[in-house]
């Protein structure tokens, strides 16, 4: 059997057989599933931004044993934020009416909170502006391939990384950020629209693309936002981009780290079911929608970030005991609708190069008439 070929110069720039890269979403882009996505030819990415150092180094560790080849390790490097240490110190930041709110939340929405139980001040998980630099020195006592930074600019540390060896990405929403990062030498710019799940800025994609190319040419453009097959792969090489950035697509693998019961949701979810909220970051976030959203967003504060994410990851804990899937916190894009059932993610990867070859062989030749007359 002939082997498929679909290249680019972003493969030749990561060393990877395809175009694709797995979104280092945290908690689902775990060892298991990014390894799985380097095996089948893209380039896998740990999402490391929940993990304290620890953590990040049995992660990749695992991913080692796992795979041979290149994978990358995501985390963030955001700028107005409250600036903490550790989770703990982010907990004096929450304040008690915040807590309130949510112990009053739960209560409307029939969480079983446990007595005495205050959200946010225990419990749940979160990032502090000092886990980075934590993070960041794992990535290079283990020579990760890649870094990138999926919230915030990676262009601080991209001169130690290239002395190290490693590749840079940063994702940028607009061409301003998009030229701040070329000039600083990041490697390759992630431009996301507006349909992505997870932190997502103001422009979709289709316009963003194109744009982002012609601002800093020739540094690499990967586009990411609604790309979940090869059809969205194709388009995005039609847009100028060289690859394309996908998270949705790999939520429902069998190795995505997220629960059975939130894959099952994604499945059935269509393009209506997103909604863009910061409470659960601070920060612009699509997530599936849920009613402890709407309610939130209606009568809540929304705290600064990172502060929700504790908050609202502790919540989650008691809302995940009671198997209260309606009220998840999932983040999701729009692409959603497009993501029917559970694939491993090699079967993602293989399908989606598969379609994107049928297209530029046989789909747009049967379809579209071009050239000079």
């Amino acid at each position: 059997m002939s082997r498929r070929v679909l290249r680019t110069r972003l493969c030749d720039l990561l060393d990877i057989e395809y175009p694709i890269i797995l979104a280092g979403m945290g908690g689902a882009a775990n060892a298991e599933l990014a390894a799985a996505v380097s095996e089948a030819g893209g380039l896998g990415i740990i999402g490391g931004m929940n993990l304290t150092a620890d953590e990040l180094d049995a992660e990749i560790r695992k991913c080692k044993k796992l795979t041979s080849k290149p994978f990358g390790v995501d985390t963030i490097a955001p700028t107005k934020m409250v600036e903490t240490a550790t989770i703990d110190d982010l907990r004096k930041y929450i304040p008690d009416e915040a807590v309130e709110y949510a112990i009053k939340l739960a209560k409307e929405l029939g969480i079983p909170l446990p007595e005495g139980a205050k959200p946010g001040k225990e419990g749940g998980t979160g990032w502090a502006a000092g886990m980075t630099g934590n993070q960041i020195e794992v990535v290079y006592d283990h020579k990760v391939p890649v870094f990138a930074a999926a919230l915030g600019s990676p262009a601080f540390m991209a001169p130690e990384a290239h002395r190290r060896g490693i590749k840079v990405i940063g994702l940028v929403g607009n061409t301003r950020q998009a030229r701040q990062e070329a000039e600083a030498g990041v490697d390759v710019i992630v431009a996301q629209g507006h349909e992505a799940g997870g932190h997502t800025g103001h422009i979709a994609t289709l316009p963003l693309v194109p744009m982002v190319v012609d601002a800093i040419d020739p540094t690499p453009v990967v586009a990411a936002g609604g790309i979940a097959d090869g059809r969205g792969l194709v388009a995005s090489l039609a847009l100028g981009a060289c690859g394309v950035w996908c998270g949705t697509a790999f939520l429902c693998t069998y190795e995505a780290g997220i629960e059975q019961v939130a894959k099952d949701r994604i499945i059935q979810a269509t393009e209506r079911d997103t909604r863009v909220t910061r409470v659960f970051t601070g920060k612009t976030c699509r997530l599936l929608n849920t009613r402890l959203i709407e309610k939130w967003e209606k009568e809540g504060p929304i705290l600064p970030f990172p502060l929700p994410i504790v908050l609202c990851t502790s919540l989650q804990e008691a809302i995940g005991d009671a198997k209260m899937v309606e009220n998840y916190f999932i983040p999701c894009g729009q692409i959603c609708g497009v993501v029917q059932q559970m694939k491993s993610a090699r079967q993602v990867v293989e399908e989606m190069v598969d379609q994107a070859i049928q297209i530029l062989e046989e789909g747009f030749p049967s379809r579209v008439k071009f050239g000079r007359q």
